[in-house]
């Protein structure tokens, strides 16, 4: 580090002694060079033609989307700007491993179907620091951003790491804008479904002074904003195959189905400022600082099933489908007695925060010669806390249909008093989790441009860039530390009844949400207690005080049970602790050429981009024998003897790549143009993949015969086995891509364009077993199979994207303001293992270790699914806008859609270790013993905005917009061997909200 910062010294130096020299030289004045684009934003007309200029114009296959003024999009968030390009997918959770929680303005971005998306801010790497590589798009503020840009198939002048796409987030620069500008906004959003009203507002200032040393140009812009947002949800457990459960009938039973709300509090600002100044056209510098920054929370109100033996479930007035799959029906356990639920209590909350800060310095001391020198600075935080309290109740039964659009959870009167009496519930559990993390990047490149006076040959650029990048994670340890209160399968052997309300002993603050307007008026459910919120936020006091009711009934029952502790969190938790070191070294080199004189005039660009990656991570290996050898011995297979070893060992990693690129545009006529594009691409592993910690485990199973002197303990098998968190020696996954586009541009923001894309993924990161050596006390080395992340895979992606777009000038009148725009793209795609992992039933083993089930899903009947796409991929997405702009008045009408895609498999709430053995040849046939996962997929999901605005004059307009017009559903779908059954239905409602701007 220590090095890195002697060079960023040396770099500032090397700024100031360019500046310096040109200042000193004043070489003779260059011809008036032309000034950076500037965009006079008039309507939504001009800026679809300012967007189609700059995909027209490009040098590689881009999308764009301008703001109609500086520092306004259209959407609320970067993420649902992003849904409009083509080509771009949006996820609908709020995190791509937790796909029970709705997110109201997406998450997750895709292009082309593959999530390698990297992420810049003008032209510079940029990112969050929860574990990955890009920018939560959905932390910026839209009203900072001038434009966004999505490169398809970047070149070798731009930097390395994105083999789906780019996405680039542009801001202003003072000198973009004529003179001094002052512009500001106030906006009020109300939501529909909860009631709830929202602020935000924005402003800017922009001026420029000629003085006696060159111009200078000053640029300040602030936004802050406020969301609150509600989702309501339907849920249906996983169905498991029960015998009997109509008599002499095997049926498949859902193990329950509930209701949830969540509700989200988010703040989010972001300072923008810039300072620009030029001596003349031969030397000019810029200087910018930007902040993001956001604080959430969400509070959550959840009843689930906590049924542990499925299979005892029973049906009476049962209908099912062909397969034997529940529709209608009343549920009940006579077993037990009572079906068991829990209902759960849950705050999380999240600070976050980027902040960048760049100077850039362009010295041209000819026409032929220019030379930039950019140095950059960027540091992302995050601290998360997510707490869980929960409840237990017990139904005597469940009357269910899922024969309609949504489930059916019906209560009689007597049933609905039930929910809603505190002397029903008990206190359940309660779970913690805590997260810490910050990443710092300093990074330099400087770029030189020779501009040749030659007919075909139009310039040749290279570069370096070099950066030091430093990560670190701290996670709580467990990770999601979950601890029982009360619980029926506690009894009796530790405690002999449950913490139930009705006990004064056991008593804590609690509340009932009687579910007002839920799913919008559409659906009626009854009102739930739950432990209070001051309970939940009030960690670690609270869980001290639940978990003592837990040693009231340990002593009760006259045992000693152990004394609740908080999940370990800070540096001394070497298994929560990622801490990694990147540095990167990269050279490019590009010619651009044009022939001009052929009948069809061709330009383009060949290059070649070579980086150089060094990284470093951190970590510890633990191996903790549990295998005590009796005094007598053993017999059978020997046991060998590995001291307990838990010590740091750290990683070093290194590769190269080379990245070759040409893109060739062929102009047909001044309206239609083709491009062609080959390159290779790669994209890092995400830090979070790239921990270095390891448990390895010795298993031994053995039988004891006798007692005393007379114990034979006999060893009947040894296993040795690990599971690693991440895999610090993981390389890059690589792409070469193919694009081929026809292009025809008939009028000013009138399109057609379409695109074929081939991308042919290798080394694509999969959880596998590898092979991890330890010696034992004689010497000899064991071989521990241990499931780790590996490049283990290759993969294609290959499709087709057409856009269109135009305005119909030519009606009469008014309706002249009429235009459409509209695109669809389709990708298919497919994964093959290099070891391919398939059996056709499932263990009981859990974890990442049985590579089985998480590769390739299980079901609770104990059978593989197999065959399972790239996850986030939609075969099929479309957008399709009605436009209006004429005069004053502009308009949109906006439907965005995709089809059904894969989330994820062996998901929370979608997996457990209950599953039937139905595998003929295995011991434990018939029993609840397999662990098994459930692929689960999103729906197609369509959404409509629109948005109206009126201009009074220059200097102040009127916005009202309305987002998902249609009160759409966001369904989950998760596969059975019985078919797709329905798991999830979200609604969050329509949103809408008024602006006023204003320009002087």
């Amino acid at each position: 580090m220590r090095q890195f910062n002697r060079t960023a010294i040396a770099v500032g130096a090397a700024h100031l002694c360019w500046m310096s020299a040109a200042f000193a030289q004043q070489a003779p004045a260059a011809p008036a060079a032309t000034e950076g684009q500037v965009v006079t934003i008039t309507g939504q007309r001009a800026a679809l033609n300012s967007a189609q200029k700059l995909k027209q114009n490009s040098d590689e296959v881009v999308d764009s989307i301008v703001a109609e003024d500086i520092g306004k999009l259209p959407d609320k968030s970067i993420t649902e700007v992003l849904q409009r390009v083509p080509g771009v997918t949006i996820d609908r959770t709020m995190s791509r491993n937790d796909p029970e929680h709705f997110s109201v303005e997406g998450s997750g971005v895709s292009i082309r179907g593959l999530t390698w998306v990297r992420s810049e801010l003008n032209g510079r790497d940029s990112f969050s620091s929860t574990g990955g590589r890009a920018l939560n798009f959905e932390d910026v503020p839209p009203e900072l951003m001038a434009g966004v840009d999505v490169y398809k198939n970047p070149s070798a002048e731009q930097i390395e790491g994105g083999i789906s796409g780019l996405v680039n987030l542009r801001t202003a620069l003072p000198f973009d804008i004529k003179g001094q500008r002052i512009s500001g906004s106030i906006e009020g959003t109300y939501s529909e479904l909860n009631k709830k009203k929202d602020p935000a507002g924005s402003f800017l200032y922009s001026n420029r002074w000629q003085t006696g040393i060159g111009e200078f140009g000053a640029l300040v812009n602030f936004a802050k904003s406020r969301s609150n947002t509600r989702t309501d949800a339907f849920q249906v457990e996983p169905y498991y195959p029960v015998a009997d459960a109509e008599p002499g009938r095997t049926v498949w039973l859902p193990k329950g189905a509930q209701w949830r709300t969540l509700e989200y509090d988010r703040e989010r600002q972001g300072t923008y400022g810039a300072l620009q100044w030029k001596l003349d056209n031969t030397l000019r510098s810029h200087v910018t600082y930007f902040k993001s920054k956001y604080d959430m929370q969400w509070d959550e109100n959840a009843l689930f099933s906590a049924e542990g033996t499925p299979t005892n479930l029973r049906v009476t007035n049962g209908v099912y489908d062909a397969n034997g799959a529940f529709l209608a029906g009343t549920i009940t356990n006579p077993t037990d007695g009572a079906i068991e639920y829990a209902n759960n209590t849950r705050t999380a909350t999240r600070n976050s925060s980027t902040t960048d800060i760049a100077w850039n310095i362009e010295w041209r001391p000819n026409s032929a010669w220019s030379f930039t020198s950019d140095v950059q600075y960027v540091k992302a935080k995050s601290e998360g806390f997510d707490s869980t309290v929960a409840l237990g109740t017990l139904m005597p039964s469940l009357n269910l249909d899922l024969r309609g659009s949504l489930p059916q959870i019906i209560f009689d009167a007597q049933q609905a008093a039930r929910m809603s009496d505190p002397a029903n519930y008990f206190w359940a559990f309660s779970q913690e989790h805590r997260d810490r993390s910050v990443a710092e990047q300093k990074a330099w490149k400087g770029d030189v441009k020779y501009a040749f006076d030659h007919d075909v040959l139009r310039d040749v650029r290279f570069g370096v860039r070099l950066t030091d990048r430093e990560a670190k994670t701290i996670n709580s340890n467990p990770s999601y530390n979950w601890v029982g209160i009360s619980q029926r399968w506690m009894m009796p052997w530790q405690i002999n009844q449950l913490a139930y309300l009705s006990d004064p002993r056991f008593q804590a603050p609690t509340t009932v949400n009687n579910f007002n307007n839920f799913f919008n008026g559409k659906a009626d459910v009854p009102g739930i207690v739950f432990p209070a919120q001051s309970i939940v936020s009030g960690y670690p006091g609270t869980y001290a005080q639940l978990h003592g009711f837990h040693d009231i009934l340990c002593a009760d029952a006259g045992n000693s049970c152990t004394p609740w502790k908080a999940a370990a969190f800070g540096e001394a938790n070497p298994s929560g602790d990622n801490e990694q070191a990147e540095k990167t070294h990269a050279a490019y080199t590009q010619l651009r050429f044009a022939f001009d004189d052929l009948q069809y005039p061709v330009d383009g660009n060949v290059g070649v981009r070579y980086v150089k990656t060094k990284s470093k991570s951190f970590g510890y290996t633990v191996f903790n024998p549990n295998f005590v050898i009796p005094p007598g011995g053993t017999t059978g297979l020997p046991v060998p003897t590995i001291a307990p070893f838990a010590g740091r060992q750290d990683y070093e990693n290194s590769y190269d790549n080379w990245l070759p690129s040409l893109n060739l545009r062929m102009k047909a006529s001044d309206e239609l143009q083709f491009r062609f594009a080959i390159g290779k691409g790669m994209a890092r592993p995400d830090f979070d993949r790239l921990q270095a910690y390891t448990t390895l485990s010795q298993s031994v199973q053995s039988s004891t015969t006798g007692t005393g002197a007379d114990q034979v303990t006999n060893v009947t098998s040894i296993g040795h086995v690990g599971e690693s968190v991440g895999n610090p020696m993981l390389r890059p996954t690589t792409s070469r891509n193919i694009d081929l586009t026809a292009e025809w541009y008939f009028a000013q923001a009138g399109s057609l364009t379409v695109g074929l894309f081939d991308k042919r993924l290798k080394d694509i990161i999969i959880n596998q077993n590898a092979a991890y050596q330890l010696t034992d006390v004689n010497g000899n080395v064991i071989d521990f199979s241990v499931a780790t992340p590996v490049n283990g895979a290759r993969g294609t992606a290959r499709g087709l994207e057409v856009a269109y777009q135009q305005y119909f000038d030519k009606l009469p009148g008014w309706l002249s303001g009429f235009g459409v725009q509209a695109n669809y793209t389709h990708v298919k795609s497919k994964r093959d293992l290099y070891n391919p992992v398939y059996s056709p039933y499932c263990s009981n083993q859990s974890g990442a270790a049985n590579i089985n089930l998480n590769i390739n899903g299980c079901d609770t009947d104990g059978r593989t699914f197999g065959d399972l796409p790239l996850q986030y991929l939609s075969r099929n997405s479309y957008n399709f806008a009605l436009l209006y702009d004429k005069g004053p008045w502009s308009a949109r009408l906006a439907y965005s859609w995709r089809s059904k895609s894969l989330i994820g498999n062996n998901n929370n709430g979608t997996n457990g270790t209950n599953g039937v053995d139905t595998n003929p040849d295995s011991p434990t046939f018939g029993q609840n013993v397999i662990a098994w996962g459930l692929p689960i997929w999103a729906d197609d999901y369509g959404q409509l905005d629109g948005g109206v605005s009126y201009k009074f004059n220059e200097n102040f307009r009127l916005d009202l917009q309305a987002i998902n017009l249609t009160d759409a559903k966001y369904k989950q779908i998760m596969t059975h061997h019985i078919g797709d059954k329905g798991r999830a239905w979200f609604v969050s409602g329509p949103r809408y909200s008024v602006r006023l701007g204003m320009t002087f």
